[in-house]
């Protein structure tokens, strides 16, 4: 990051350090207008966020990414929040060349087979369509929380992203699960029922599944893999 941007993040943490949610959402949208985008998967953090956004009118737009394989019960929260929101939501889809010639080399389930396979999946249905969704953008706002991974607890507010040659803001960052619960709870926010059966993390179908009592947060994310810290490169690579 050349220095002019460094002094800018450095500032803008500053300044949203001593801000509510709302508060710094607005204060991003009007220093960068018509470049924050906020990405939603439709998750706990994600409908709050959602939330805070067109409740305000706060002129940022929204993203998601459709893999493809995601679960039936995620189509039918994003259905239920266009209809509760009456806001657009642009969906960003793999690129159909790629996905094809993976599909037809390695087969419809290879990410079982190997780790390479799985991060290549991974690569071709959220990162590439990720880019995509974020150029043009200089803000880029997440729903990432502390309490994820331990890899996220030296996570800051306002971050530099390098790959992405982005600011990250994560407003909910120091929010427990219970109080986004809560909220959600609070203000009839529409949210995943998979929620409610031990699912506390959810992407693609085939690569997650509900977590049992004492187990990590993560370990209901690509669980036929032995290693800890694991992504799918969304968020891997900061300074």
């Amino acid at each position: 990051m050349e220095a002019p941007a460094k002094q800018t993040l450095t500032k803008l943490l500053h300044q949203i350090n001593r801000l509510s949610i709302d508060e710094a959402l607005s204060l991003l949208s009007g220093s960068f207008p018509g470049k924050v985008t906020f990405s939603s998967s439709f998750s706990l953090e994600d409908q709050v966020i959602m939330h805070r956004i067109v409740h305000n009118n706060i002129p940022i737009s929204i993203f998601t990414l459709d893999t493809g394989r995601l679960f039936a019960e995620t189509y039918s929260v994003w259905n239920s929040t266009n209809i509760r929101y009456q806001t657009p939501i642009k969906a960003y889809y793999p690129d159909h060349a790629k996905l094809e010639s993976f599909i037809l080399e390695n087969g419809p389930n290879s990410f079982y087979e190997s780790v390479d396979n799985r991060k290549t999946c991974c690569a071709i249905r959220k990162v590439a369509p990720l880019k995509r969704a974020l150029a043009g953008n200089a803000v880029w706002i997440t729903g990432l929380r502390a309490e994820h991974s331990a890899a996220r607890q030296d996570l800051q507010p306002l971050e530099w992203d390098e790959a992405n040659h982005i600011i990250k803001y994560h407003p909910l960052l120091h929010w427990t699960t219970a109080e986004t619960k809560a909220y959600i709870d609070e203000h009839h926010i529409p949210y995943n029922p998979l929620y409610d059966r031990g699912f506390v993390s959810i992407g693609c179908a085939p690569c997650t599944r509900a977590i049992k009592a004492g187990e990590d947060f993560r370990a209901g994310r690509w669980w036929w893999e032995d290693n800890s810290g694991k992504e799918c490169g969304l968020h891997e690579n900061r300074i």
